[in-house]
Formats: structure tokens, sequence, C-alpha cells
């Protein structure tokens, strides 16, 4: 009878190999013996062809594995890189989140641009030499010790690794053979020794800098000053950017102390200052131009046509309309006088006759009732009746809007008492 084998086997590195089921199905010998175990299965989700292929289809990529150029692998919980022979085209790989151990496989992806493998367990930068055209690497949130096997990255531009355990000069040389690094970020590792300078000072093209969370930036004296002053080229340090004027002050201090840095400041605010008042002065005369033009616009519309029109902005068209006006102005008849017009041969128009008539007898109404001066011209007030008043204006008034008054004025004496209206033939 053989005997139970334990729920944990040991193999030869010392690991556990995991729980063994009794019925055998895990053992690590063939005749339920432990043998020494020589490859080891990772547990865990795994990359495999049915994976990537589900996924492509998941995610509206190419079935076709060659043709993706991007791959999304981040927070799956794989532990180990594989199966990605096929993926040749690769441009971009999202390893982020997972717990892979060991950078490795990709020796097919030699077109690849960006690797985002953070947070991770990866301990050594290892096995990127077929990634020549790598540019961006972020093996931020990691366990490494030492940079190393970078310098095989003729393209590589920017380097994420903080949060890991760098801490000496010695960790970081590698840096001093990558002259193609842009952007460099170092913040919260171990850094204490001030010297970390000579070897950022090798790095030509270096213009983003992160240094934050190291102790090293306590024990280097004015940090900001001394490194702006050191990177020559620095654009970007920490938190915020190295402008012109601070890159200045900070050479002044280097040359002539604080008082250098001083003067330095002052010239930059006077030519900021002066710069500020071009602006304003420029922006004033910009106005009154503007207002000016508008002054004389107002001019012109309320002049209007008493301009000269050699003056004014006037097309040919309204040239030749003014021109034709005045000359149709020209052919019209002249109107006669009138003291010349005679009255005969002019034509009849048609002019009322107003009579007023009283409605008592002139023996009735005292003769001194009527006023001196009537609405319709001078009346008598003595020994004259309202009705002879009436017809003393009747008959002056068609004498003089008619000649012909006076024989229609005897026509109307004749008939009953009323208000007449008639017109002239």
């Amino acid at each position: 009878m053989q005997p139970k084998l334990s729920s944990e086997v040991s193999c030869r590195d010392g690991e556990k190999a995991g729980n063994v089921s009794q019925s055998g199905e895990q053992d690590c010998g063939k005749n339920g013996t432990v043998e020494e175990v020589e490859t080891k299965t990772p547990s865990g989700p795994r990359i495999t062809k049915e994976f990537l292929k589900e996924h492509c289809k998941r995610n509206q990529l190419y079935l076709t594995p060659s043709l993706n150029d991007t791959l999304y692998l981040h927070f799956k919980g794989f532990t180990v890189i594989e199966a990605l022979e096929e993926y040749t085209g690769l441009r971009c790989l999202w390893l982020e989140c997972n717990g892979i151990k060991k950078i490795e496989k990709l020796q097919n992806q030699t077109e690849l641009r960006c690797l985002f493998i953070h947070q991770n367990l990866i301990h050594t930068l290892e096995n990127l030499e077929p990634l020549t055209k790598l540019a961006t690497l972020n093996v931020s949130n990691n366990y490494i010790k030492v940079i190393q096997n970078i310098s095989c990255l003729s393209e590589l531009s920017t380097l994420q690794i903080s949060n890991n355990a760098l801490e000496s000069v010695s960790d970081v040389q590698e840096l001093s053979h990558c002259p193609s690094i842009s952007v460099l970020d170092l913040s919260h590792n171990r850094l204490n020794d001030p010297e970390i300078l000579t070897v950022l000072e090798k790095m030509p093209n270096l213009r983003v800098l992160n240094l934050m969370g190291n102790s090293v930036i306590k024990k280097i004296p004015n940090y900001r000053k001394s490194v702006i002053v050191r990177l020559k080229v620095l654009t970007y340090l920490d938190d915020r950017p190295v402008f012109p004027k601070e890159r200045a002050c900070a050479e002044a201090w280097a040359v002539g102390g604080l008082e250098g840095e001083r003067k330095e400041r002052e010239v930059w605010q006077t030519r900021e200052r002066k710069k500020l008042e071009d602006s304003l002065d420029s922006l004033r005369l910009i106005k009154e131009n503007a207002l000016k033009q508008r002054h004389a616009r107002e001019k012109q519309e309320d002049n209007g046509i008493s301009e000269p029109i050699e003056d004014q902005n006037v097309s040919n068209e309204d040239l030749k309309q003014t021109e034709q006006e005045e000359k149709e102005s020209k052919d019209l008849p002249d109107l006669d006088d009138p003291d010349t017009v005679d009255i005969e041969t002019a034509p009849r128009v048609f002019r009322p006759i107003i009579e007023v008539i009283s409605g008592s007898s002139s023996d009735s109404e005292p003769e001194d009732t009527s006023p001196e001066f009537s609405l319709f011209g001078k009346v008598p007030t003595k020994n004259t009746s309202i009705r002879d008043a009436s017809l003393i204006f009747t008959k002056q008034g068609a004498a003089e809007m008619d000649p012909k008054a006076d024989d229609e004025q005897r026509m109307t004496e004749g008939k009953p008492k009323k208000c007449l209206i008639e017109e002239l033939d």
C-alpha cells in the first residue's frame, strides 16, 4: 500500500509546488512518489492564443495577429509574457498592473515603440535588445535596483523608473550611455548621493527631470539653481518648468552670487516692464486709430452729397445716374408767372361760394351788435344789417376769386334763406 501524499510537497528550488490532490492527478512523480520538478507551470490567468483571439474580437481589433499595432493586456493578473510570437506589428503594448516578474519573449516585437509594464513584480531590466525602435519605457512601481541593459535602445527618449529601489550613483551609471533620453523620471527612489549630477550632466538631450521624493535633494546646496546651471538644456525640473528668466538668474548666481542674481533679476524686470508698456502703447494706438476712422465715417455720413464727388467713394454708375437726373431737370418746362397769367384763358377751378344768412330780420337786430372787424374782413358796424354785411363779404370774396362772381352772386340773392355752397362752372 502506497503512503498517503501530503497536501504540500517540496521541489528542488525549495519553493512550495502547491496543493497536491490525493487522487494523484497533480503528483510530481509518476508512481506516486515526489520527484524533482524540472518546469514550473505558472498559476493564474495566462496569455494564450485563444485568449488573445477572443480579446481582439471583444475589443474590435484585427483577428489577424500581425495587423494589430496596439494590444491592451493590463489589469488581467498575468504573471508571464507569452504567446505574442504572431503579433509582429505591435507598436504599443500595455502590460500595466499585472504580476509579471520578468521581461521576456518580446523578440518578435521589433516594431515596438511604447512598452508600459509598470506596477508589476520586475526586478531586472533585461531582454530588451530586440526592441531597437523603442521610444518610451515605463517600469515604474517595480523592484528594480539597478538600471542596466538599456544602452542598446538607441531611440529611447522617455524612461519612467519612479518608485523603485535605486540608491547609489552606480545604480544609475547606465544613464550616461543613453544620450537619446530627454525625459527621465527618477522620483521616489532611494537616491542619496549628490554625485548623481555627474551622471546626468553626460546626458546631452535631457530636458525633463524629476527627482522628487529622493533624499539627494536635501544634500545638494541650492538644489534647483545648481541643477539648472549644470544641466544646460533642462526645461522642466520636478514640478514646474524652467523659464529663461530663471535660467538667466541661476547662471548669474553661479558667477556673481546673490548680488549677481539680484542685478540680473532687475534687468529682466525692466525688460518685462518695457515690453508691457510697449504692448499698452500699441493697444492705445489701435484704439485711437479706430476712433478716428469712426469719426471720419460718421462725418461723411452726416455730410452726405454735400461733399465733393471726387472726395467721395462714388462709382461710375452713380456718376452717370447723377448726370442723367440733371439733364432731365433741365428739359422740364418752366412754370408760368402768376402775374402774367390771363384770367380769361386760364383753366377754370372749382371755388366754393359761402353765404351767411341770418335767421332773423334785419329790423329786429340792434345796429351796434355787429363787431367792427369780422373774421372775413372789415364789415360796417352802423346802418348795415347782418344780411347786408354777408352780402358785402360774399360779393367782395367772389370778386377777388373770380371775375364772374358778381353775376353768380346776383343769382343767389333771390333764393330762400339758407347756407349755399356751389361750384363755379
